[in-house]
């Protein structure tokens, strides 16, 4: 049986802002499953958001299990990501998970995944997902050759450009700002 499957989520550091944006697809197999999937979830009142890839039921496990970290860990985000990160690598059930995260606060941007790792993206710059390398791309070359952008833009920009050229990515954004 095929899982349902959500791709791009992008996440960028610019010039004192952290902004984070998903489309909106998922898909079962190669047929578009729903085009209005809200990838992000705001936490903490908006000081940590979070953007999942990949099985959509795994994906809302690990959010559940990284809320429990938070409330363990003091609200750390850092903590909570490495704590989630060795129980998911070594919990049997989640261990079968498929999906990866991003997390973000005003101070870190980090990629979670089920293989215990918890990375710190260079350039300031995470994506996840189908379309990843693609929104990727262009968020570097905007960041490096068009500074004066505003981070929301970027994240924007990167993820249109992702969803013209991967048929997993759809033009249906969601984008949040970190708060302070």
């Amino acid at each position: 049986m095929e899982k349902i499957k959500s791709t791009t989520v992008v996440a960028i550091r610019h010039n004192g802002e952290v902004v984070i944006g998903a489309d909106g697809q998922a898909t079962l197999g190669n047929t578009v499953a729903k085009s209005t999937v809200k990838k992000l979830r705001v936490l903490q009142g908006g000081k940590i958001v979070t953007g999942f890839a990949g099985s959509t039921a795994d994906a809302f496990t690990l959010l559940e299990k990284f809320e429990e970290k938070l409330g363990a860990f003091g609200n750390n985000m850092k903590r909570a990501a490495v704590e989630l990160a060795k129980e998911w690598r070594m919990d049997r059930m989640l261990s079968r998970l498929e999906a990866m995260m991003i997390v973000a606060d005003k101070d870190d941007i980090l990629i979670i995944s089920g293989t215990g790792d918890v990375i710190e993206p260079d350039m300031e710059i995470a994506t996840i997902g189908s379309g990843s390398m693609f929104a990727q791309s262009a968020a570097r070359a905007m960041k490096q050759f068009a500074p004066h952008m505003t981070a929301e833009d970027m994240v924007r920009e990167s993820l249109h450009i992702a969803a013209d050229v991967c048929i997993y990515t759809n033009h249906n954004l969601v984008i949040e700002k970190v708060k302070a």
